[in-house]
Order: C-alpha cells, then structure tokens, then sequence
C-alpha cells in the first residue's frame, strides 16, 4: 500500500491477489495440483491453471494464523508460520547488522566532505513495518485509496513481529533509521502516529520518514512524479546516501522496494496478500 499510478487501472486489488500466487506457483513456492501456470503459459490456456481464489485466501488466513476477536477485528498470531518466518529473518538480519555496525567504524571509507559516512538501515513501512493484515481482511484483499485513508485515519496497524524491537536496538548500535514508503504524502500524520504508537522509538521527523510527493515531487527524483516504485526507492536511498549515510541494510517485502542498488544487503519480509512491481 498503496498502488496509485504504478498500477494499470483495469487490474483490481483480487486481480492482483491472483496474479501473485500464480507467480507463486511459477516459482515453487506453492501447489495447487497439476496443470498449473508456466512461464510458457502465462495467459491460462484452462480454469485448471489458475488456482481457487477463495482457496488461496483461506490459505492466506491459515498462513497468517487469522485470529478474530469479538469487535470483528482479524489479527495475525504470533504462533503462525508467517510469524515463525519473520522471526528467523529477523534473527538473520540481526546477525547481519552487529557485524556491520561494528565493523562500520573500522572501515575508513570517507564520504561526504572527507567524512565517513554514518551507517544507515532503511525499511518499507506496510508488511515491513507495520502489518496490514486486519485491513486487508476488513475490504477483502481489494484496496482502494479511500479504504486505506479511512483505515489509517482511525486505526493502528499493528507493527510487524518483532520489527519494532529489531528497529530500536540497530538504532541504539549506531544505526540511523529511515522509513520509505509509498503511502501518499498526505497520510504522513497517521502513518508517524502509527509508527510511535505501536513502540518505534526512533526519530520520525520528515527526515527520517519518506512518502510518495507526486503533487510535489523531490528534486533529487528525475523521474518526478512519474517514477516506478524501483525509481523512487533506489533514488531516495541514493539521495540518503548523499547526505553523509552509508546504506547497510535495505528491508521491504517487495522486491520493488529492494531492487535498483544504494544498499549493502536485502532482507525480504514475506508477503502473500499482494504484488506491486
């Protein structure tokens, strides 16, 4: 979230849900039985290519570990596998990080005005940061700008598990922390009330805290507001470098949030709700 201009109008938010898993099926990732999509088959040739909607969100919900509590409000559990799997990311990049960090004031790489550069992680915010899931579920996997507007104006997403405590102890290493979004602009207010809410206590000033300005695109953005989501997150990490930092972990659960470089390493959060190139 959210999927604005880079998307083309006629494909919905259930179109997308679809096109990812059969992606997930090209890859491996998942088996619906045979005669599944290839990549010689990109446009089904049958119904027996292209997985059960309403299965694959049941999957979804199971994977998610779908808890739902007496006010009708859907949260993923701890105990999931989607948990179990963030967890081990996370303890990877934590692994990652102590050595990074510690080694980062050994390296002698000068930067900006001859001074070495301070080490930097960036993350995505929605299914990196803070999770969608209960929205997702409350609209039915099919997002609209003033679904989400309505959403964040009056709810806390929860953040994703662990991230918060991941986010403040590389900060408190030496890291300096910033948030890259596409959220719009004008969501900055709750998306920061969101943020401090559910326990990231780091700085979240419009230095720190990135979001898509198409009225009022940065100058350090080429492509304005026209850019792909790969163009305006490589060009902001790279505009983070510029100003003395030095990228030594990037995270999204995109591969569009990771792609186009500015960035020592990747960590991938899992995410089967949507897809956004």
């Amino acid at each position: 979230m959210p999927r604005p201009a880079r998307f083309r109008p006629a494909l919905t938010r259930r179109a997308r849900l679809g096109a990812a898993t059969v992606a997930a099926l090209v890859t491996g990732t998942a088996v619906f039985g045979i005669g599944q999509a290839t990549a010689e088959h990109s446009v089904p040739r049958t119904d027996k290519e292209i997985p059960n909607l309403t299965q694959v969100q049941d999957k979804i919900k199971a994977y998610y570990g779908d808890t739902v509590t007496a006010d009708g409000e859907h949260h993923a559990s701890p105990h999931s596998n989607y948990a179990r799997q963030v967890r081990g990311i996370e303890a990877e990049a934590r692994g990652y990080l102590s050595k990074a960090l510690a080694q980062h004031g050994r390296t002698g790489k000068q930067g900006k005005e001859g001074k070495q550069p301070k080490p930097a992680i960036v993350l995505d915010m929605d299914d990196t940061t803070l999770l969608t899931y209960n929205y997702e579920l409350q609209v039915g996997f099919h997002y609209t700008e003033e679904s989400q507007d309505q959403y964040l104006a009056h709810h806390d997403m929860a953040p994703v598990f662990g991230m918060n405590r991941l986010v403040n102890w590389a900060h408190a290493k030496g890291a300096e922390v910033f948030f890259l979004t596409g959220r719009k602009e004008a969501q900055r207010d709750w998306s920061v009330r969101n943020l401090k809410n559910v326990g990231y206590d780091v700085p979240l000033d419009a230095g720190h805290v990135y979001l898509k300005n198409k009225e009022h695109p940065p100058a350090y953005l080429p492509c304005g507001a026209t850019c792909t989501t790969v163009e305006y997150k490589s060009g902001t990490r790279k505009h983070i470098e510029s100003l003395g930092y030095h990228v030594v972990a990037n995270f999204g659960d995109q591969y569009s949030d990771l792609n186009g470089g500015a960035g020592d390493r990747t960590f991938k959060l899992p995410n089967p709700m949507y897809f956004l190139p």
